[in-house]
């Protein structure tokens, strides 16, 4: 990866994106794809796709979601404490006694989601509270001060910085998935460099965690010929892993082709045999009913779109210290874009009966 590729990554990671409130991290995206894109737009609700023109060939879109897990002001109480619902999937049992940012029109709020101290609390309480339950102390004095600050529904992201742990494995929250909106990017600037005859599409989707709106949407508008969906996917590798959820997913064993159910068979072997004569090591996930990706909108769009997820491991999904191997996210991007490359000339990818 190289110091201006890291440089995107580092700057999506740093921009808040909660699903819903994407446009800030939708601008850094942009900004990066606009140097080699032919065409570069976005929609109503902030998709952004940017185009390279490779001709007659087929048109193939490679997407990541843009928008992460988090929360949103609900409730402002008399003593000036904020009370929060959930934004996508976020984690109860990691929520308290951390710190975050509540985004407002004005910039963000530094505030604390409140956790009571171990000598006071009751040790055989094992339970965790709801999100709704809990309350952020933004250090307001009443309930007035608080609302001068902060508005009902400002989004509300932890305050968690990138960090690089060994070798090239990066820890950071809203991994899921900005690496896959950043392979979306960089396979698009690979095949511009590689010369692909096919037409690739990278695109950024808003409010994948909240059910897959954005991809439901630009999978209606451009109607491709082929879609790849690339997001994380959970590693195996770690001690956390329960071991009665079977895979054998690791971190720098490169990306993840899914079969099954949403996967369409054409473009998995497409994209496995670009890996062989690319020399890039893949790994295989069962998907038996469906993949809870951005795949899942795109497949079933207009009279159905042949779709597949590409998986980049990750440990520790959806908590503020997700973990992947910065090694898989090139190899996604290589390897992509050798599938664009050796899709020229192709008719289209639907199956042979």
């Amino acid at each position: 990866m190289h110091d201006d590729q890291r440089e995107f990554l580092s700057n999506l990671l740093a921009t808040a994106s909660p699903s819903g409130f994407e446009t800030p991290a939708q601008r850094v995206w942009v900004d990066y794809v606009e140097r080699f894109a032919d065409e570069v737009r976005t929609d109503d609700y902030g998709n952004a796709i940017a185009v390279y023109d490779g001709g007659d060939g087929p048109e193939l879109a490679v997407s990541g979601h843009a928008d992460e897990i988090g929360f949103v002001v609900s409730a402002i109480n008399t003593d000036g404490y904020l009370h929060l619902s959930p934004v996508g999937g976020s984690d109860r049992s990691v929520s308290k006694a951390r710190q975050v940012h509540v985004h407002t029109a004005d910039g963000p709020v530094n505030g604390v989601i409140g956790q009571a101290a171990i000598h006071v609390r009751d040790k055989d309480d094992t339970e965790y509270d709801d999100i709704e339950e809990m309350t952020v102390d933004i250090g307001a004095g009443d309930e007035d001060e608080a609302r001068d600050l902060v508005d009902i529904g400002d989004p509300v992201t932890f305050a968690q910085t990138p960090s690089p742990l060994r070798g090239s494995l990066l820890t950071a929250r809203g991994l899921d998935n900005r690496v896959g909106v950043w392979v979306a990017a960089e396979t698009l600037c690979r095949a511009a460099e590689r010369g692909a005859e096919s037409t690739v599409y990278a695109v950024s989707t808003v409010q994948e965690e909240v059910g897959l709106s954005g991809a439901k949407m630009v999978g209606y508008d451009l109607d491709p010929d082929a879609a790849v969906a690339v997001d994380v996917t959970h590693a195996s590798d770690h001690p956390e892993f329960p071991g009665n959820k079977h895979n054998e997913i690791a971190l720098g064993d490169g990306p993840v082709v899914a079969r099954g159910s949403t996967n369409h068979t054409a473009v998995v072997d497409a994209v496995r045999d670009a890996a062989d004569d690319a020399g890039i090591d893949v790994q295989l996930q069962a998907t038996g009913i469906r993949t809870g990706t951005d795949a899942d909108a795109f497949y079933t769009s207009r009279s159905g779109i042949p779709s597949l997820n590409l998986g980049l491991p990750n440990r520790y999904m959806h908590t503020p210290a997700e973990v992947v191997n910065t090694e898989d996210l090139d190899a996604a991007a290589d390897l992509l874009a050798a599938f664009a490359v050796r899709a020229a000339g192709r008719d289209s990818f639907a199956i042979d009966l």
